[in-house]
């Protein structure tokens, strides 16, 4: 199998591109053209009082170059204790320092190791450390943010580039490895991870996991709680607080066939099971695709499985991200454009064209406000794929870009290439670089040799115009959805007042149709807001997204009526996607702003570590 330009590692039968070359992550610190880590074995405790995890984390790893006397690892906020370095017959103590810390990338780990003895040797290095309790990629809930409202919850986010404060390692998704853990926990807990998961396992409060496929650090996850497991499938399962494991497993039941689906369409699932945790409320995205236990937001639990699509995502990275992955952050819509092109292919198999079609369309209208809001700050880089992000925090890059244009561009390919070409090209190139991190000029010169150049349908210049241009190029197959049709017609009908809100016909609408009925309204008033609630009892809503759009026109109208829905709403979960926005409406007035404070005031213990951050910057 071909790897890109640097040394390569054989492991388990799988080769492992080195990020040399032209391969280099502004996001890490990690010396990676010197030393990889090829596993990593972790022995910690889950201490809930303190709200730390604790132990040691052994790092395997290779020196590619012989005259390197410095390992630099990356870390965020940990206390760093005894480092060493683990010989066959005697354990030798290690120098080492930190560096000075970077908000962004947290502080370089400096480590001295004696002289190479054999060219390519192997190294093992143990790391006695301990997290903080505000590290940023773990959330630490008392018993009464949870279902159960009984025992504490942990989990874990590592992406983009918060591994490096829960484990000292290289941070770095150019790097991939396996890795194997040892976590104990309160005997009452269940400890999970990105790894292989028992079900039957003992409730010992002594949890042990291998991961025998080689992962990027941003795709190691711990869950910790009082969990049960329910089957979905020979190969799928949900795990979930008691109080919401019925509803979940009803809810997410067509996993099974989304695996099964998305198999028959580009190629086999290579990770043994796929299971989901839901996690509370306070889970600041839809979900994250952990590898073989993808975290799920419980906000996408409506109970008629309209919001769904979501968990077709995080299984569709099993094979675009997961498997394929981006080899730096400025990178990233290599994952999530070709991960949202597989979402609605499942989408379309499962649900139907009209469904498909109906999630295609609120795509684009959500990439449209993005593309206008970033070009009105003044960033309009951020509108290309691939961006330029060094010096900034990579989560800036994570907009509805790299999600929807990049859709755009898979889409595009499929207009001009034919659905059956694309196909092929996409179960090729999940395959050649099965197990590898590449980035944006590998993936175009992979590209280029298996399939610009054996057609003319489409050409350099273009592909280069979608990556590296800002906006929506002209090219852009745009989709259209005949089910809008009449929901456009009939809000037009009450816009004009020649038919009254409880007159309109809604009783067939789906999610899709409700969410762009209230997401394309115009600037309303306090009256046709009350005309609107009368008549559908939005304040009632169960369905998180509606709820959503609802209260943004609420919020724009200053229609008071709303005000403790929206309070429950901000205070009760904590999904960037969903509250994020309504701040963001909030703050446009001074009177608005103080309400703002006053919720944030109440909610802020909720949200997780990133999310706070970034309504600290927007309250002040």
């Amino acid at each position: 199998m071909r790897t890109p330009a640097g040394v390569g590692l054989m492991m388990a039968g799988v080769w492992l591109a080195a990020p040399a070359g032209a391969v280099s992550d502004p996001h890490s610190y990690a010396n990676t053209d010197d030393f990889r880590t090829t596993h990593a074995v972790l022995e910690l405790t889950a201490d809930f009082q303190r709200e730390v995890l604790a132990g040691t984390v052994e790092l395997q790893l290779q020196r590619l170059d012989p005259q390197a006397r410095e390992l630099v690892l990356d870390t965020r906020d940990l206390t760093i204790g005894a480092v060493e370095l683990l010989g066959e017959e005697e354990t030798t103590t290690l120098e080492h320092r930190l560096g000075e810390r970077d908000d962004i990338l947290g502080a370089p780990l400096h480590v001295n190791l004696p002289a190479a003895e054999a060219q390519g040797e192997a190294l093992r290095v143990r790391i006695r450390y301990e997290t903080s309790p505000q590290a940023s990629g773990l959330q630490w809930l008392k018993p009464e943010q949870t279902a159960g409202k009984r025992h504490p919850f942990m989990f874990s986010q590592s992406q983009a580039v918060h591994a490096r404060s829960w484990i000292p390692l290289q941070d770095t998704p150019s790097v991939r490895l396996t890795y194997e853990a040892r976590i104990r926990t309160p005997k009452e807990l269940v400890a999970v991870m990105s790894a292989h998961n028992d079900p039957q396992a003992p409730r010992d409060g002594d949890y042990h996991f291998e991961m025998p496929q080689p992962v990027p650090s941003y795709l190691f996850a711990l869950g910790v709680g009082d969990l049960q497991f329910k089957p979905a499938g020979p190969r799928t399962g949900v795990y979930a607080e008691a109080q919401m494991l019925a509803s979940a497993s009803e809810e997410f039941a067509d996993v099974e066939e989304m695996l099964r689906t998305c198999e028959r369409l580009f190629g086999p699932y290579r990770w043994g099971r796929y299971d989901l945790l839901i996690l509370p409320p306070s889970f600041m995205w839809g979900g994250m695709e952990n590898p073989r236990l993808s975290f799920i937001t419980p906000t996408a639990i409506a109970g008629d499985r309209s919001l769904v699509a979501l968990i077709a995502h995080e299984l569709a990275h099993s094979w675009s991200g997961n498997l394929v992955t981006n080899a730096n952050w400025n990178s990233a819509w290599l994952n999530e454009g070709f991960t949202v092109y597989l979402e609605r292919r499942i989408v379309e198999v499962l649900y139907g064209d009209q469904r498909r079609a109906m999630e295609d369309v609120l795509g684009v209208q959500s990439l449209v406000r993005t593309i206008d809001s970033l070009t009105e700050q003044g960033e309009p880089q951020l509108t290309q794929l691939a961006m330029d992000l060094k010096g900034r925090d990579p989560d800036d890059g994570f907009s509805d870009v790299i999600y929807e244009k990049g859709r755009l561009f898979v889409g595009f390919l499929e207009s001009r290439l034919g659905r059956e070409k694309l196909d092929a090209f996409l179960r090729e190139y999940f395959n050649h670089f099965a197990f590898q991190s590449i980035d944006t000029q590998t993936f175009v010169a992979y590209l280029d040799e298996h399939l610009l150049q054996k057609t003319d349908a489409v050409s350099m210049d273009e592909v280069r115009q979608w990556i590296h241009q800002p906006g929506i190029p002209a090219s852009a197959v745009l989709p259209v959805s005949d089910a809008f049709t009449s929901v456009d017609e009939q809000r037009t009908a009450w816009l004009e007042g020649t038919l009254a809100a409880d007159k309109l016909d809604t009783q067939r609408w789906t999610t899709q149709q409700w969410l762009h009925f209230l997401d394309n309204m115009p600037a309303l008033n306090v009256q046709q807001l009350g005309q609107l609630e009368a008549a559908f009892k939005f304040s009632a809503a169960g369905n998180s997204e509606i709820v959503h759009s609802w209260l943004r026109n609420a919020i724009r109208a200053d229609f008071r009526p709303a005000d403790a829905q929206l309070e429950s709403y901000l205070t009760s979960i904590g999904r960037r996607k969903l509250v994020m926005p309504l701040y963001q409406e909030l703050v446009k007035t001074p009177e608005g702003a103080q309400r703002a404070r006053a919720i944030y005031a109440k909610a802020r213990s909720l949200y997780q570590v990133p999310l706070v951050a970034q309504l600290d910057a927007l309250m002040k």
